[in-house]
């Protein structure tokens, strides 16, 4: 039964909880891009993604492939809720054969797709998928998160361009569009221009969207689904960082775990109660 607006926040709250404990107990990872991704992500598993928790390797399953991997926190946390890892899972991130890795890692966690790392890889890896499931005339989707810094990368125009030519309807791409990478500002490393109108000129059909209001979450998926004769992107517009004040548009929590003082004032703004 698919969740309603209300109980998909409260889904996206309980993650970013989850999110801040594994980056602050590891005391590393990439704490903004998580933050920016977990409502997208909190959508999209609880009400869309074909996949069986009990059957993490059902061949039929929608697949989702998180290109920028680093922000592994917010997928571990949607997959704790959704049963595909428990929640004592959450505790082996960043440990030395934990099932969750500092980066997405399908060898290691059930319910993980895609085995990243270099950015800018995620979608050859989605388009092939799509290409095997059009060839296996198969129903599933292919859904891949792409950084907006990953988008620098000459090698997502490639796949860009190729994923047209193939005509893939069954390929549907969610971009973090949350303005900061590595090391500072998106348009202070390298300005894009007009995004939107770059997957437009590929043959790409778009929507933008605000990727924390909730409404526009599931417009938004609904439009992704909806397209089947032709790849889509999804534009949504986040905040790095957001539900935390002091990581909100702050380059610095691309990837630093807070200290115990600023965990505990995470926490409580959050919602969360620390003893």
């Amino acid at each position: 039964m698919s969740k309603s607006i209300s109980e998909l926040e409260e889904l996206a709250r309980k993650c970013r909880v989850e999110i801040v404990k594994m980056v602050h107990r590891a005391q590393a990872g990439h704490p903004g891009g998580s933050l920016s991704e977990i409502d997208l992500l909190s959508a999209l598993y609880a009400n869309y993604l074909r996949a069986k928790p009990d059957d993490p390797n059902w061949d039929d399953r929608d697949r989702f492939i998180l290109s920028k991997g680093h922000a592994s926190p917010g997928m571990y946390a949607i997959l704790a809720e959704m049963g595909f890892i428990s929640k004592n899972d959450l505790e082996s991130y960043r440990v030395l054969g934990g099932v969750c890795q500092g980066h997405v890692d399908m060898k290691w966690c059930p319910g993980v797709d895609f085995s990243a790392g270099s950015l800018g890889m995620g979608l050859s890896f989605g388009m092939g998928c799509a290409v095997a499931g059009k060839l296996a005339n198969s129903k599933r989707n292919i859904f891949v998160m792409l950084g907006d810094g990953e988008i620098q990368e000459g090698s997502i125009w490639e796949a860009a361009m190729a994923a047209k030519h193939h005509e893939l309807g069954n390929l549907k791409v969610i971009l973090d569009r949350n303005r900061i990478q590595n090391d500072d500002f998106c348009e202070a490393q390298m300005r894009m221009f007009d995004i939107p109108a770059k997957w437009q000129s590929f043959g790409w059909n778009v929507m933008e969207i605000d990727g924390h209001d909730m409404n526009e979450v599931i417009k938004g998926l609904d439009f992704l689904i909806d397209n089947k004769d032709n790849p889509a992107i999804l534009v949504a517009h986040t905040i790095k960082g957001k539900g935390v004040s002091y990581m909100e548009d702050n380059p610095s929590f691309h990837g630093a775990a807070p200290n115990d003082e600023q965990f505990k004032q995470a926490m409580e703004e959050l919602g969360e109660v620390v003893a």
